[in-house]
């Protein structure tokens, strides 16, 4: 099996919508709010396109998964409560979003190539702190996060919005 993170295009954005629909289909399942409202939406993926943040995970020459690497700091992670962000370095951090893995894809542990290559690729661009989010009932998504390495932080708002909440997770390079 040949497996490899690329920059995804804007010739990407069907194949990466239906793995997200994908996704949105599993939280559905299993009662889980988050992505219920139409987000992530086209307009999402290619702005993370035009902002060179968008990521996919290629096995055996065809998609299996999308991301979103952000190297600015994301407005959601100013305030974190019941908890705190380890001492930021003054290079900043990048933030992964959008992550999913094709469903026909699931089992075969795809998830921690993508993260570690998401980690490289935040190393290579200066970024030595990794910060993600998911939400509270997503214990599988958690799950993936923590085996990745990275350590709950405390509890994030998205939008400010207190029926939003998140759990918060950082890693140090």
């Amino acid at each position: 099996m040949s497996k490899y993170v690329r920059a995804a295009t804007t010739a990407d954005i069907p194949q990466m919508l239906a793995i997200i629909d994908q996704g949105r289909q599993l939280l559905a399942a299993d009662q889980i709010p988050q992505w219920q409202d139409g987000y992530p939406a086209i307009a999402d993926l290619q702005a993370d396109i035009d902002a060179n943040q968008a990521w996919l995970l290629i096995v055996d020459g065809k998609i299996a998964g999308t991301a979103a690497l952000l190297t600015t700091p994301d407005p959601n992670y100013a305030d974190i409560y019941q908890g705190a962000w380890s001492p930021a370095t003054s290079d900043g951090y990048s933030s992964i979003h959008r992550i999913a893995i094709a469903g026909g894809y699931h089992g075969q542990h795809l998830a921690d190539f993508y993260f570690s290559n998401l980690m490289t690729l935040s190393y290579q661009q200066g970024l030595r702190q990794v910060r993600i989010d998911t939400h509270a009932l997503n214990v599988r998504m958690q799950h993936i996060i923590e085996k990745a390495g990275f350590t709950y932080r405390g509890i994030v708002y998205m939008d400010h919005d207190a029926t939003d909440q998140r759990n918060a997770y950082q890693l140090t390079l």
